[in-house]
């Protein structure tokens, strides 16, 4: 079983101190406010103020299979509300679907009320941080944009990064759960997942990324791929010819008639190529004739 990382020590070391609404009667107080635990799903109540309402049956059923599978990769974040009550910040979608998925408990970051500065502070020092995968990064990212207002921009001021940097960083996050954690586990690296974002399409998106893993495939390699499976707006890509049903059927009917053996191989394209095999001068010699 792969073990997930944090985020780092940094995180935990700046947001330990538990906070002061939280009562000694409480079994939730020995949570750290900002760090990452494990909370009951009884315990958390979605957020009143969600702007979206509307969540997709079968996209909801497709991440419910895959937290199923994997987990939960990125934590939901909320916020202590009251004894043992949690009210989510950001992160419903994967709390609805950790729910379709039968979980009883799900990884949170847990914040009070007023501790933004804490937590830009935090998160801003732990990104600096050489140990920390992409994926931390780019969660650390988006929790900055989601929970302290920050643009882009002002991001990217705050952790000394370019925006194309920060933009490619927060795109990660549209990899699919299996290929994130391929890339938090360092089976690929950030080339290979730039590329595979590119794939709209979520079951070649996984196909690819496991041929990588299998075939140790190069980013350029992968950069091919990928523009053979995306679409170009605009431009209809000419339909290859269908591959020749009768090769083997072909190969048997002239090695009867040759009298050697003979391969035909045809590719994708319709191309192909036959080969006629011989053991001796003597049957080069007979093909000669026979062919003459």
């Amino acid at each position: 079983m792969i073990k997930k990382k944090g985020l780092g020590r940094g995180l935990s070391a700046l947001l330990d101190e538990p906070a002061a609404d939280i009562t000694a009667r409480d079994s939730s107080a020995h949570r750290p406010m900002g760090g990452t635990t494990m909370l009951p799903v009884s315990q958390i109540e979605p957020n009143p103020f969600q702007p979206r309402a509307h969540f997709g049956e079968e996209a909801l059923a497709d991440l419910a299979q895959s937290i199923r599978e994997l987990g939960v990769i990125q934590p939901v974040t909320v916020r202590k509300v009251g004894y043992e009550r949690y009210q989510l910040i950001s992160g419903e979608r994967r709390f609805r679907a950790s729910q379709l998925a039968g979980l009883t408990e799900v990884p949170a970051y847990v914040r009070v009320a007023n501790d933004e500065a804490m937590l830009e502070m935090a998160l801003v020092e732990n990104i600096q941080r050489e140990e920390l995968d992409p994926i931390e990064v780019a969660v650390s990212f988006q929790r900055l944009i989601d929970e302290v207002s920050l643009t882009q921009e002002k991001l990217s001021e705050k952790v000394g990064k370019d925006r194309a940097t920060v933009s490619n960083y927060l795109r990660l996050l549209k990899l699919q759960p299996e290929v994130q954690l391929g890339l938090r586990n360092r089976s690929i690296g950030m080339g290979h997942a730039r590329a595979l974002i590119t794939i709209g399409d979520p079951g070649r998106q996984v196909a690819l990324f496991h041929k990588i893993v299998e075939s140790q495939l190069s980013v350029r390699q992968v950069e091919d791929l990928a523009r053979e499976l995306t679409p170009v707006p605009g431009i209809k890509r000419p339909a290859p010819a269908p591959k020749a049903r009768y090769d083997k059927e072909l190969s048997a009917l002239l090695t009867d008639q040759l009298g050697s053996r003979v391969t035909v191989k045809v590719d994708t394209s319709g191309r192909g190529t036959i080969e006629i095999g011989f053991k001796s001068q003597q049957e080069l010699d007979r093909l000669k004739k026979v062919l003459g």
